[in-house]
């Protein structure tokens, strides 16, 4: 019981010593805003930042990422990643590469390869498993370019590229490059062009053309969002 207090104490210490610094202030307030941009059930930042193991995940990781660069730290790193997966239910080697605004919804089963690339504005669903095909030393894990989402289940597996702007179905098995712009779904995955959602704008210069331009430009974000436009994307 007491090495637990102590831990606490020690988490709670690191918390404030880091909330006391700018720009970890700034990527928590840009990690929230990606909760609720990515989940509609996230209406409430408290929530989000004590019940959502997925960002948990994520924000320990980006610590231990750190002292993975460092052959001293390297054997801690990669204890405290295991323990990190006990208490959220994602494991993400210290040695994966992940960019900003990076999010994991339901944060289940989740596994990231040591030599896993990510670019920004990924989101993954649960049961997701970025994983190898190799036993040799070398680069293994899949890559994921920016705003690349992946769906429930689905398995990339070795050293694939899954290009920008792509999605990954649900339960799908990668095993092949995906094409930015693209969907891959099914087992093996087949890729095709991405579905589009949109529909043909009014003129411009009619009413309806004005108003159409003026809510889009009211929705426009300085993210881009995910279309869902493709059932198998989600099922």
């Amino acid at each position: 019981m007491k090495a637990l207090w102590t831990a606490a104490a020690a988490a709670l210490g690191a918390a404030a010593f880091g909330l006391s610094r700018p720009g970890v202030r700034e990527t928590l307030r840009e990690d929230l805003d990606t909760v609720r941009r990515r989940d509609p059930a996230a209406t409430n930042d408290f929530v989000s930042l004590i019940s959502y193991p997925g960002m948990h995940a994520i924000w320990a990781h980006r610590g231990l990422h750190k002292l993975w660069q460092h052959d001293a730290t390297k054997v801690p790193a990669r204890l405290m990643s295991q323990a990190v997966r006990t208490l959220t239910g994602v494991e993400i080697h210290p040695g994966a590469t992940i960019g900003r605004r990076f999010f994991i919804d339901h944060a289940n089963g989740v596994v990231i390869g040591e030599t896993s690339e990510i670019g920004d504005d990924v989101m993954l669903y649960h049961q997701v498993t970025l994983g190898g095909t190799s036993m040799e030393q070398t680069k293994r894990h899949p890559t994921l370019g920016n705003h690349v989402l992946v769906g429930s289940g689905a398995k990339i597996l070795g050293p694939v590229v899954v290009g920008d702007n792509s999605s990954v179905g649900a339960n799908a098995v990668v095993v092949k490059d995906v094409a930015a712009d693209s969907s891959a779904v099914g087992i093996p995955a087949t890729v095709r062009p991405k579905k589009s959602g949109k529909t043909a704008a009014p003129e411009a210069g009619t009413a309806a053309g004005a108003a159409s331009a003026a809510v889009t430009e009211d929705k426009k974000s300085k993210y881009a969002d995910f279309e869902l436009v493709d059932p198998a994307i989600w099922i």
